[in-house]
């Protein structure tokens, strides 16, 4: 499987990683239903065997569930892979409800408690994981480089800034990826985020390229109405009109290419983001072993002149529908 450098840093990893989002399972606000955890260590597992080399995660991912699942699934594990993880994102013991706290006590207390709940002794990338309160990302910034000294995270990085907040949190200490949404639906990042990244040798690292599985083909109108519903994305805009009928219609066309190709809808939509300048990496989740063992062949998906060309007028004829030049940058974390 194919690797890039990360940026300014030392660590190679691969076209594609492995999100652990959805088997944080239900119980919070950005929840995705219900989820069995043997499902969970084996989706990890498989995906290791597969050459995926790390894994990205968050406390608030199912309130600590998720990172305890990744960390039960390193147990015999002969090399570890990569670990990301993040902080900002807190809850009171034994409540549900999520706030932000980017003090410094609070990011080190958080990274204390990642390190516990995955089992391991340093984190390999340490993302702020939203940049609120603005006024206080410097504050989380300089603690992370307080850790990084201490030898508990590698390196640092930011999720979901701005180019100006990635600029004031580089002057403390260098940041070594930014990671942001990007996707066929969502490619703000094309303008101001990935030129500066380049520019400054930050790597980049995107999730939702699938649109959180509205782009694998598997998706219909009877399937999106099913949802469970403590399932977040019933509030998304993209899983709702008038996008939803027009997100569709990309997706049909993008099954004809992918037919064609002898591929599927979900690699492209993966291969499609990590074809892109400046992007080292992209997330993508997955719940069950299967769902992980067809998309990480997109790793290796070199898509040509002719393919992105097509996909570009089927994206074209999608945002005219809505009415739009280009999707806006969604909050979905």
């Amino acid at each position: 499987m194919r690797t890039r450098q990360l940026g300014n840093s030392d660590i190679e990893l691969t076209t594609v990683g492995l999100g652990a989002w959805a088997i944080g399972g239900a119980g919070y606000a950005f929840g995705w239903g219900s989820q069995d955890d043997i499902d969970s260590i084996q989706t990890i597992h498989t995906a290791l065997d597969l050459g995926i080399n790390w894994i990205d995660t968050a406390p608030v991912y199912g309130l600590g569930h998720s990172e305890e699942i990744v960390g039960k699934a390193m147990r015999g594990v002969g090399e570890r892979p990569y670990i990301s993880t993040k902080c900002g994102l807190v809850w009171p013991a034994g409540g549900k409800k999520v706030s932000h706290d980017l003090s410094a006590a609070s990011v080190k207390r958080e990274c204390e408690a990642s390190l516990k709940r995955l089992g391991i002794e340093v984190i390999d990338i340490y993302n702020i994981h939203w940049p609120i309160p603005d006024e206080r990302i410097e504050e989380a910034w300089a603690a992370i480089a307080d850790l990084i000294h201490a030898g508990k995270v590698r390196y640092g990085g930011v999720s979901n800034f701005s180019v100006d907040q990635a600029r004031r949190v580089g002057a403390i200490h260098p940041v070594a990826s930014q990671q942001p949404p990007y996707s066929m639906l969502v490619r703000g990042i094309e303008h101001d985020i990935l030129p500066y990244c380049r520019e400054k040798n930050i790597g980049v690292v995107v999730y939702s390229p699938m649109q959180n599985g509205l782009l694998t083909g598997k998706m219909t109108p009877e399937r999106v109405a099913a949802l469970p519903k403590d399932d977040w994305r019933r509030r998304s805009e993209h899983f709702q009109e008038p996008q939803l009928s027009a997100n569709l219609e990309l997706v049909h066309g993008l099954a004809k290419i992918a037919e064609e190709l002898g591929q599927t809808p979900a690699r492209i939509a993966v291969a499609w983001t990590v074809a892109c300048e400046g992007v080292t990496s992209a997330i993508v989740g997955a719940r069950r072993p299967d769902q992980i063992e067809e998309n990480a062949a997109a790793a290796d998906l070199a898509l040509g002149e002719e393919t992105m060309t097509r996909i570009a007028e089927l994206l074209r004829h999608r945002n005219a529908r809505i009415g739009r030049t280009a999707a806006p940058k969604e909050h979905q974390e």
